[in-house]
């Protein structure tokens, strides 16, 4: 079930926000619990079996990992610890990536002459995601930021809550373990607040994301003998918007949702197409990403407190991961490399500030966006071969145009939205838009609110309505 099908809009969401509102105080995390399991189970069908076993195996262990449990041994904690880890890490690394790893093998055993099976295991959806719940969980209460959760219920609340599970945003068990008691505080006003977000997110998911990914589609499916300039260029700053439109409208539902169910969950995106460097994009796209690996990886390995080789050896390692985390794909691996040495040439030369003149901030605007557009190439593309035929053809000028297949993509409706679409890339950094709706009291906030919850909530129902919809980019992660 995703969030933008009729069933859920029309069905799933009125049902549980009914359920919840009616529900007595201490039953309403039972309601979220039981709707977010029902959901996942709607997708995920027989793979829910491993949900299940990793909410058991991380529940019981979590009390044992608090500092004043097993009689204050802290080296006992600490197996503990590392036996839950790799017990999370293993579920992670045997479903997303053993076929990944036996391809690989297997090519390598043909060039010798051998003949090796491949394994092919169906991808649980949100494994990366709720894998890395799991984890920030048993680390939190290690570090005895936050007490374990006794109550199962708000434990599954946490782990299984359907507005983030199957694709974020990522939260940390110390961001949201005070909203988790049973007693929690549930009004009207949450709905109201939450529901325009989501109003928000739903818009550009239906209306420009899915909208564009036909044309983008084209693109990038153009024979390498057919493939042009204009055809490299297109695809790729298409998918460049595609796909911000759609794991940023993505997370505007699940915040908004959130914020319905009474939760606060943090944001995701802060006009990512704003940076200045590459340094500041990262700040600012899918952040709940880069804070988890920054609290569970980058510090933990010495951050940059070890001197410069070991920062950039640090940085090398959290993108090696961002990279593979994202797909078990040469081309993510790529992509993870690209951007961490963009990081460590920022660094070693000093361009990861703001420059102080207005020349030199939109320049290096435009440059961090040039860059960021060819990794979103690597990322696109099924495999490396295609991602550097589309970037060599970005890199010479040619008077092709484009192809039939592509030219009939590209229809009125799609190169219209596809402009108005990239005056995302103009906008200033503050304000953000999805707080700004949320809560500004500001006229402009008013209009906006008004005008997402009239003309586009209603177009994007309609084209719900039509069965025009895609899934979310992000659930194949």
């Amino acid at each position: 079930m995703s969030f933008a099908t009729p069933l859920f809009l029309w069905f799933f969401m009125p049902v549980v926000l009914v359920a919840l509102l009616a529900a007595p105080r201490g039953w309403r995390n039972g309601v979220v619990a039981v709707a977010s399991l029902a959901f996942y189970a709607s997708g995920a069908g027989a793979t829910t079996l491993l949900l299940l076993a990793c909410m058991v195996v991380n529940y019981l262990v979590g009390p044992r990992l608090e500092p004043s449990a097993t009689g204050g041994s802290t080296a006992l904690r600490r197996k503990l610890l590392i036996g839950a880890v790799t017990f999370d890490l293993a579920v992670l690394v045997v479903w997303k990536y053993a076929g990944f790893a036996t391809q690989q093998l297997a090519n390598i055993a043909s060039v010798l002459g051998a003949d090796l099976a491949v394994v092919h295991l169906a991808l649980p959806i949100g494994i990366s995601f709720y894998t890395f719940h799991h984890i920030s969980y048993v680390v939190d209460v290690y570090r005895g930021e936050r007490v374990a959760l006794r109550d199962p219920v708000s434990f599954i609340a946490y782990i299984a809550m359907f507005p983030q599970l199957v694709a974020g945003p990522i939260v940390r068990f110390r961001e949201i373990a005070d909203q988790l008691p049973q007693q929690r505080t549930h009004r009207l006003d949450d709905v109201a607040a939450g529901f325009p977000r989501f109003a928000l997110g739903l818009c550009k998911k239906v209306v420009v994301a899915d909208s564009i990914a036909p044309l983008v589609d084209a693109c990038f499916a153009t024979p390498s003998d057919e493939m042009t300039f204009g055809i490299a260029w297109l695809g790729a700053i298409g998918y460049t918007l595609q796909l911000y439109f759609d794991f940023s409208g993505y997370s505007d539902m699940a915040i908004g949702l959130g914020r319905m169910l009474g939760f606060r969950l943090p944001e995701n995106f802060a006009r990512p197409y704003s940076s200045v460097t590459i340094t500041d994009f990262w700040r600012r796209w899918h952040m709940s990403l880069s804070r988890w690996f920054r609290d569970y990886v980058y510090i933990p390995l010495g951050g940059n407190r070890r001197g410069v080789a070991r920062t950039y050896r640090n940085l090398g390692i959290v993108f090696v991961l961002t990279g593979f985390w994202h797909g078990a794909n040469w081309t993510f691996l790529v992509w993870g490399l690209f951007h961490g040495a963009l990081l460590v040439v920022e660094r070693a030369r000093g361009w990861d500030t703001v420059p102080s003149s207005r020349a030199a901030v939109v320049g290096r605007r435009v440059l961090t966006m040039l860059l960021v557009v060819v990794g979103w190439v690597f990322f696109r593309s099924p495999d490396l071969g295609t991602a550097f035929t589309v970037i060599g053809h970005m890199l010479v000028i040619d008077l092709d145009g484009l192809t039939e297949t592509v030219s009939a993509a590209a229809t009125n409706q799609r190169v219209v939205l596809l402009l108005a679409a990239l005056g995302v890339l103009f906008l200033p950094t503050t304000p953000v838009t999805g707080p700004f709706l949320e809560s500004s009291r500001a006229t402009t906030a008013t209009v906006l609110r008004v005008s997402v919850m009239t003309v586009g909530l209603l177009y994007a129902a309609i084209l719900v309505a039509s069965g025009t919809f895609s899934p979310f980019l992000y659930y194949q992660f």
